[in-house]
């Protein structure tokens, strides 16, 4: 009973760890982007705006299709630029588990 106990107090306070971290530490350092990130992050960013200010009302089915998919790929690779590492709260809880299991 006492088992079933820590392990649920160990799932539910896994709840709220924060994997990424938020910048408030003293120890964190914003890291600087290169020109060529800066070139296509700017590069990106004006393609949006493009696509904001465009009529989807006069535009077919198809075309609206082409215009989703490229602003996936767009924010894809606006992702890809920030290099962070992010953990997810189930890969924290099989972690914990395969460390008390061991």
């Amino acid at each position: 009973m006492k088992k079933l106990f820590f392990i649920a107090a160990l799932f539910l306070s896994s709840q709220f760890l924060l994997a990424a971290p938020d910048g408030t530490g003293k120890d964190s350092k914003k890291e600087e982007l290169t020109p060529e990130q800066v070139e296509a992050l700017e590069r990106i960013e004006n393609r949006v705006e493009e696509i904001r200010a465009m009529d989807f009302s006069e535009m077919s089915r198809v075309e609206k299709k082409e215009i989703r998919a490229e602003l996936k790929t767009l924010k894809a690779e606006a992702k890809a630029n920030n290099n962070g590492i992010y953990i997810s709260t189930g890969a924290i809880i099989i972690i914990l588990l395969l460390i008390l299991i061991l």
